[in-house]
């Protein structure tokens, strides 16, 4: 026996998202979570049985459901969402991180089904995330009725154009850990058992991140995820380094067991000064006049492909933040601009920012992302009564 939920495949930015509706999925945490094993495919490494894309960025989970009542925080939004990581080897869901790329399907989304009443020519739709407890606001192109998809926007990782979806994250700032520097410190000096000790700023805004010096460990900065991915000492020395950051954030209670209890963040950015490098993806080449600073990602033990949409904002913040090694690292301590240019592996991603400091700290007033979204795909997905993970023959 099966049943079918009803279920929406959409592109946000660079990565690719299962939607699902809040009251369709079972009430119960066990039965829930094995239904949602069961619509990926997870665990195997293909997820062959299943929708996932046997890719971190493709095996992502949207939950919408309606506005959270009673919830102070929720107030004057449209949509409730909730994002899921959802593990391909193992029997997981990280429900502790923010997928900036997919947020932007959401806003979409939230027009396609009605959940707010479309104004041309953009609509503003406030989202409530669960996972941070903070609201998104979302702007997306509209006309007659829907959104635009087709436009001129680029974004880098992303074949052809589309309308332009705008993104802010200011709200978030904190959301992860209760401070936008969770540790007061633009720069925290971590003791990692088997890497030795390594600067690090730890910043929250978006995503819990955590960013070190590309030379600290040995690299120029602009090696590809091809290369990276290869070095399998650098990436369990690099998840040591997460753990340990993960700990000192307060997320975790044993940085060695973050590959199990918070394996997507906080996300570890390497950092470096501005540089040409290829352009793996798209081919050519990223000229250094071209960016603020390179920074590459690992993102669920992996080098992420292009660049996380809440890493953007993330990484555009702390260059503003002095201090930082992101600031250190960046054109920002000389270059008065009201965007910071990344330079990643498949070419420049730009964010909007805009901090202020006062007595107590610094507030962010804004933090963007641009973003395309497409609704790929509308229909059933199909899920074997009593299956779940523990029914699939991996």
């Amino acid at each position: 026996m099966t049943r079918q939920l009803r279920c929406v495949i959409m592109r946000g930015g660079t990565s690719k998202a299962v939607f699902l509706k809040e009251g369709d999925l079972p009430a119960d945490e066990a039965e829930r979570t094995r239904t949602i094993l069961s619509v990926f495919g997870s665990p195997d490494k293909r997820q062959i049985d299943g929708l996932g894309g046997a890719d971190p960025l493709t095996s992502k989970l949207a939950i919408i459901g309606p506005p959270r009542m009673g919830e102070p925080r929720a107030a004057n939004t449209h949509l409730t969402y909730t994002f899921g990581q959802v593990e391909i080897t193992h029997p997981e869901i990280d429900w502790l991180s923010l997928c900036g790329n997919i947020s932007s399907a959401v806003g979409a989304f939230g027009i396609y089904e009605g959940y707010v009443i479309p104004q041309e020519p953009m609509t503003q739709v406030r989202v409530f995330n669960t996972n941070l407890n903070r609201v998104l606001t979302i702007e997306v192109p509209v006309e007659n009725g829907r959104p635009v998809e087709q436009g001129s926007y680029t974004v880098p990782g992303v074949p052809g154009t589309g309308a332009k979806i705008l993104i802010n994250f200011s709200d978030t700032a904190g959301g992860a850990t209760g401070g936008l520097l969770p540790t007061g410190h633009a720069v925290d000096r971590l003791d990692v058992p088997g890497v030795g000790a390594i600067d690090a700023s730890l910043v929250d805004i978006g995503n819990a991140h955590v960013f070190i010096r590309a030379r600290d460990i040995g690299l120029t900065g602009t090696e590809t995820p091809s290369e990276l991915d290869a070095d399998k000492g650098l990436r369990d020395r690099l998840e040591k380094i997460r753990g340990v950051a993960a700990q000192r954030m307060g997320m975790i209670k044993d940085a060695a067991r973050s590959r199990e209890d918070s394996p997507a963040v906080p996300i570890l950015g390497i950092v470096s000064p501005p540089a040409s490098y290829r352009n793996e993806i798209n081919g050519g080449d990223v000229h250094e006049d071209e960016v603020d600073l390179v920074s590459r990602l690992m993102f669920m033990q992996q080098t992420h492909k292009t660049y996380a949409g809440t890493s953007t904002v993330c990484t555009g913040v702390a260059a503003r933040l002095p201090g930082t090694l992101v600031h250190e690292a960046s054109r920002m301590q000389t270059r008065d601009a009201g965007t910071v240019r990344i330079g990643h592996p498949a070419g420049v991603i730009e964010t909007e920012t805009q901090i202020e400091k006062t007595p107590d700290g610094y507030i962010v007033h804004r933090a963007t992302l641009g973003r395309t979204a497409r609704r790929i795909m509308e229909g059933y997905v199909f899920v074997p009564e009593g299956n779940g993970a523990a029914g699939h023959d991996h």
